[in-house]
């Protein structure tokens, strides 16, 4: 039997669950269909910051001049499974193209325009659903080491600084003012002043579920077909289908087979993230913070210290890296030597596109299926004004952006 809905949600990671959210709000009828528990995946093993500064792309010149050393490094920032390699090759050669300096220039620029508010319109979900405790306003910090790339940070802070970051660039007596918990540094610190963090993105991602599922539909299926109809689309999969007058695809990493469904071909891939935890009172500092040279994120959550970062282009099916953990644990015990083994690890799967551009607007074939995914590493930080664009989209009314430079169409 084909159960009915005014609106279909394909995915209830925290984009899916702010969309429905919203929608809600608006008094629409929402249904919302994934196969996991709502909120978890990425949407929980995140770093927790809401990156109002993050800027730019992955990504840039920088990058593309050492691709080469990069990916084929296993233990790099950003790296490849080599037996991922023939099928990423058409994702790499627009990935490639997208790191040149007017691409990249670009690219930061429509990512900028996304971020501008993205932390009020954090604390007001926040604020909505009963999380206001999990939000912390403390910033964020990029540590470097040397100061040699505390040299180089300069020219990044000032691009930045001409997109409406707030950035202040301190030495190494602030930093350690601010974080005495950290080993100095001969280098010092760029500090984001407006960035807020969530001190326990699972607890939140549960007051969302919560709040979401109070007023919506949910289905605990995989939707893997979607056919247009005269009157709708019926979306369908393993033990359901879904009858809804418009669908929002917002299923993250898995958006792709369903988006060209609807008539849309984006390149769309998989960076599997990694985080490890270690259970403790006090979690050694303040605010998160990003020793630039290591690639990753040390996280002050509550009762844990989280470490999460890297890149790694691999996709869906393969098992864990023991290695990706393996370099997190090191690099964490290269700032706090005293570390026992982790308390937990973690893997999951970030929507990533060449342009780390998102993927936001309705399909080439009409506005019955709207995208949402291809976050990246701002899926969190993005939910609350990807819900915004979406909820405008259904109402029929011009998104407070300019959507040209998100379309699926663009590619």
């Amino acid at each position: 039997m084909t159960e009915r809905s005014e609106i279909a949600v394909i995915g209830a990671g925290v984009i899916g669950l702010a969309v429905a959210e919203r929608l809600l709000a608006e008094g629409r009828e929402v249904t919302l269909v994934d196969p996991g528990e709502p909120g978890a995946g990425a949407s929980y093993g995140n770093a927790g910051t809401i990156a109002d500064y993050a800027v730019m792309p992955v990504g840039s010149p920088d990058v593309l001049r050492n691709l080469p050393s990069l990916l084929f490094d296993k233990m790099s920032p950003l790296s490849i499974r080599r037996a991922a390699i023939a099928s990423l090759m058409p994702w790499l050669m627009r990935f490639a193209a997208q790191s040149l300096p007017g691409p990249t220039a670009r690219n930061a620029a429509a990512i900028a325009r996304l971020l501008a508010d993205a932390c009020p319109s954090w604390l007001d979900l926040a604020d909505r659903i009963g999380g206001d405790g999990i939000m912390q306003k403390r910033g964020c910090l990029y540590v470097y080491e040397t100061k040699a790339a505390f040299r180089a940070a300069e020219a990044d802070m000032a691009f930045r600084r001409t997109l409406g970051i707030t950035v202040d660039l301190v030495g190494p007596a602030v930093l350690r003012q601010m974080e005495p918990g950290l080993p100095e540094v001969e280098g010092g610190a760029a500090f984001f002043p407006k960035a807020v963090f969530l001190n326990d993105p699972g607890a939140m991602m549960r007051l969302l579920a919560a709040h979401v599922g109070s007023g919506a539909r949910v289905i605990r299926a995989r939707a893997e077909r979607l056919e247009r109809r005269v009157d709708g689309i019926v979306v369908s999969g393993p033990g359901f289908a879904l009858h809804a007058r418009k669908v929002v695809l917002a299923a993250g990493a898995h958006s792709r087979a369903l988006a060209a469904q609807a008539g849309d071909r984006v390149p769309l891939d998989t960076e599997r993230g990694y985080h490890v935890e270690w259970d403790m009172e006090a979690p050694r500092l303040m605010r998160p913070a990003c020793p630039t040279a290591r690639g990753f994120y040390l996280c002050p959550m509550q009762g844990r210290l989280r470490v999460a970062g890297t890149v790694e282009l691999g996709g869906l099916r393969a098992p864990p890296s023991p290695h990706r953990i393996a370099k997190l644990v090191e690099g964490a015990r290269a700032i706090f030597p005293d570390l026992p083994e982790p308390s937990r690890e973690w893997m999951g799967f970030r929507p990533s596109v060449p342009d780390s551009v998102p993927v936001i607007g309705p399909s080439s074939r009409g506005d019955d299926v709207i995208h949402a995914y291809g976050h990246g590493h701002i899926g969190l930080t993005l939910a609350p004004i990807t819900a915004r664009i979406v909820a405008d989209l259904v109402a029929g009314r011009a998104p407070e952006l300019d959507l040209s430079s998100y379309l699926p169409t663009r590619f």
